[in-house]
């Protein structure tokens, strides 16, 4: 399984950027797709997440301004952020759990894409 992320960029505090993340390869079915981020010096963290039930969770500091999507069909989900924030920075990685079949048995995985650089300039 492959996640090839697309969308990041420099922008000026209050514009907007729209990630998007495409899977691709042996997928039975996606649990669940979103997105993470890294700032310098601190942990990962969740930034949005959508699962197959289109149940979304959101990091409080982006909700409200930030949306996400899926195409359960085209195994792609997308990431609008809008009134971006300095502190929105980082390095924004797509992250998917993916059911596959082997033998008839049903695996998760947990993948995840290269990451994608989100600058914020004040």
């Amino acid at each position: 399984v492959q996640l090839q992320a697309s969308g990041g960029g420099l922008v000026q505090a209050g514009g907007s950027l729209t990630l998007s993340c495409a899977a691709s390869g042996n997928i039975f079915r996606i649990k669940a797709m979103g997105w993470y981020r890294q700032a310098p010096g601190k942990q990962r963290e969740l930034v949005a997440e959508l699962t197959s039930g289109s149940s979304t969770t959101y990091a409080d500091s982006v909700r409200g301004r930030f949306t996400m999507s899926r195409d359960n069909t085209r195994n792609t989900a997308q990431l609008r952020m809008n009134s971006l924030k300095p502190e929105d920075t980082g390095v924004y990685y797509c992250h998917a759990l993916v059911v596959t079949m082997t033998d008839y048995f049903p695996k998760e995985m947990d993948h995840w894409g290269k990451g994608t650089q989100v600058t914020v300039s004040s």
